[in-house]
């Protein structure tokens, strides 16, 4: 269960030096934070010189701070002309500073310095101050941060990545002693890379005891400061350590995606590739983008709170923020998809509120997240009747995805390197690895070779990305990946009494303002049912639902029609859009497994913890996200992506382990099934 999030406390001694009232210390040395930053972190992990030539490098830090060491970082990377393609710098982070305090004191520590511009672009993008992992990029992507915010004790243990430089730095051992346990230097031993660097101000007898302990060598060299010493060292086991090995990036003749799939998840994906220099063929069965449940007129999108802080509630928060990031991206490139910016209304049952309130008080989420309301408080928000009350979402909304799906593509297309190519009206049929029958005459071995319904070659890469919705588990011959399609018949209410309706409003049902007055509202959710046509029942369905929600619509019901005619609710315009869903209501996400091989060692993989799976290299799957693909599509592209680039991962793997394909696999192998 998360921790309430509880910020820093802005405080400065005499000379001015920012200081912790929470734990009695300094967050820098007197001499000054920058000069601290270059003598101990970058000068002792041997930066610049150890980035330089490199594609992707990454530092890891225990304690953000005021993020000077972060600054420092950025700053030297850009100055060096022979920098790393893509610098990564993951920090955790107890109690971060609310974002004034943050501008307060890196206003007192960086003002009048190169680094100050760079603070100023940190600030604008600090997350909000919620548990859980935020990711930030800067320079176009190439300078990524990683901030988790919680307890280094917990959150480390769960987080993956190959680190090739650790910053171990926070409040001094004695004040703070956590950060400085063995059990953060174990955790650190198992995401140390080849030749990992580490430094820290510190030189304690506990500090130099855990180190070695966990497999690091160090030396004591001259401190900073007017500290006698500090330590620098390696990771140098001289035991072999238990562990699974740090992601590495996936070995690949060209680094080229065949992406099957032009909805939320295929474009998304698509972006999320081309902005690391990928090429990537996209492969659609219709004549366009976005034109099955992508193709709906508006969805919804808002983070879930839950009384326990679910593994669903964490995922789709991190969702929900990198979501939001990286449409606020599109738009400053030019790219705005159509969507709501004045939030989302949430109705609930009594119990649901009761549950929401509970975890509300509990975790004290800051009300740029979500706050609670009364009916009059919604009310106003809303600008209609409502049935009671609930909590609002400040940035929660609704979206056009087809309009989404546009301005990812178009954004993909626009970057200087881009290499997409996509290729629309192709249903495919089979897969293949190359030079198994059917392959082209300058067959890579290490390819995968897509063939359409005909047995045609349609495209061929080392990797190819499954995101086709229901089509995805056939498509890739999995027998252990169960999901089953949602009929989802939407409403459109035109004239609508809500037609002075602001903002989205959602609970046993959903009804969304869209242009010219219409109100849209849905949506019916019935499992394995294929039908296509519109159904009276479903409308009167829907409309029966928000009409519990919002009294305005109940004379809806069979007095209204399309093009203001009276009638039947069959009358009503609307659209009927499949889901695909799990058994367990998570996407599928990340490298597929071969199930081939996992049958024939099935005896020897029945205790197997998803890392012990085998693989298919190179297949992957992002699909069955069901009513979630506005919040999980964009996260889900992003991990998948770090997968293939081994890059620090955006979510922590307790939580991708809930979203791997191979999950059912694995629960199938347990139960000696397979």
């Amino acid at each position: 269960m998360t921790a309430t999030l509880t910020p820093a406390t802005l405080a400065f001694r005499e000379d001015g030096t920012p200081y912790s009232p929470m734990y009695g210390d300094v967050y820098h040395s007197t001499s000054g934070a920058l000069a601290q930053a270059q003598a101990v972190f970058l000068h002792g992990n041997g930066l610049p010189q150890r980035w330089q030539d490199r594609r992707i490098f990454t530092v890891v830090e225990t304690g953000f701070g005021m993020g000077v060491n972060f600054l420092a970082t950025w700053l030297a990377w850009r100055d060096d002309p022979a920098r790393c393609e893509r610098l990564h710098f993951v920090s955790v982070e107890k109690h971060p500073f609310a974002p004034n305090d943050l501008r307060t004191v890196l206003d007192a520590v960086v003002a009048h310095t190169p680094e100050a511009p760079l603070a100023r672009e940190l600030i604008d993008a600090w997350p909000m101050l919620v548990p859980g992992t935020h990711r930030l990029e800067f320079e176009g992507g190439r300078v990524t941060l990683t901030l988790v915010f919680g307890d280094a004790l917990e959150v480390f243990p769960k987080m993956w990545m190959r680190a090739d430089a650790i910053y171990l730095d926070g409040f001094a051992p004695a004040k703070n002693p956590d950060l400085w346990s063995p059990a953060i230097f174990k955790a650190l031993a198992r995401i140390a890379g080849e030749g990992a660097t580490f430094a820290t101000w510190s030189s304690s007898g506990d500090v130099k005891r855990a180190l070695q302990q966990s497999g690091f060598e160090y030396q004591k060299v001259e401190g900073f400061g007017g500290k006698w010493a500090m330590l620098v060292g390696r990771f140098a086991p001289r035991w072999r350590v238990r562990r699974y090995e740090p992601p590495l990036p996936l070995a690949l003749r060209e680094r080229h995606a065949i992406v099957v799939g032009a909805g939320l998840a295929g474009c998304a994906l698509v972006e999320r590739l081309a902005a690391r220099g990928w090429r990537v063929t996209l492969i659609e069965r219709n004549a366009a983008p976005a034109l099955e449940a992508s193709g709906n007129p508006a969805g919804v999108f808002h983070p879930l709170i839950s009384r326990d802080d679910s593994s669903a509630s964490r995922i789709t928060r991190a969702g929900f923020l990198y979501a939001l990031r990286r449409w606020a991206a599109l738009e400053a490139a030019g790219h705005a998809p159509t969507r709501s910016h004045a939030g989302l209304l949430h109705l609930a049952t009594d119990d649901e509120s009761r549950a929401v309130a509970a975890a509300l008080e509990s975790f004290g989420y800051p009300n740029e997240f979500v706050t609670a309301v009364t009916r009059e408080e919604a009310q106003a928000l809303a600008g209609a009747a409502l049935a009671q009350g609930g909590w609002f979402y400040p940035h929660g909304g609704a979206i056009d995805p087809a309009s989404l799906c546009r301005a990812q593509c178009a954004f993909a297309a626009a970057l200087p390197s881009a290499q997409v190519e996509s290729r629309f009206g192709v249903r495919i049929g089979h897969i293949a690895r190359a030079g198994q029958g059917n392959q082209a005459d300058d067959a890579d071995y290490s390819d995968w070779q897509v063939f359409d319904e005909a047995g045609r070659l349609v495209a061929q890469a080392g990797v190819v990305i499954f995101a086709n919705a229901q089509d995805a588990s056939r498509a890739a011959a999995l027998a252990h990946a169960p999901t089953r399609i949602v009929r989802g018949q939407l409403t459109l209410v035109d004239p609508s009494p809500l037609a002075n309706l602001r903002v989205p409003v959602i609970g046993e049902g959903y009804a969304v303002p869209l242009d010219g007055g219409v109100t849209l509202a849905g949506a019916t959710y019935e499992v394995d049912d294929a039908g296509g046509e519109l159904r009276a029942a479903g409308h009167i369905e829907n409309l029966e639902r928000v009409a519990h929600m919002l009294p305005e619509l109940a004379g809806a019901i069979g007095t209204s029609g399309t093009s203001g005619t009276s009638g039947a609710p069959g009358n009503f315009a609307g659209r009927v859009a499949f889901r695909c869903v799990t058994s367990d209501r998570m996407p599928m996400l990340g490298p597929l497994a071969d199930e081939e091989a996992a049958r024939r060692d099935a005896q020897r993989l029945a205790g197997a913890w998803p890392q012990d799976l085998p693989r298919a290299p190179g297949l992957y799957g992002a699909y069955a996200f069901g009513s979630r693909g506005l919040v999980w599509a964009g996260l889900g592209a992003e991990l998948i992506a770090s997968q293939l680039e081994g890059e620090p991962w955006p979510m922590e793997r307790e939580l991708a382990d809930q979203l791997d394909p191979a999950r059912f696999l694995q629960r199938a192998l347990r139960q000696r099934n397979v």
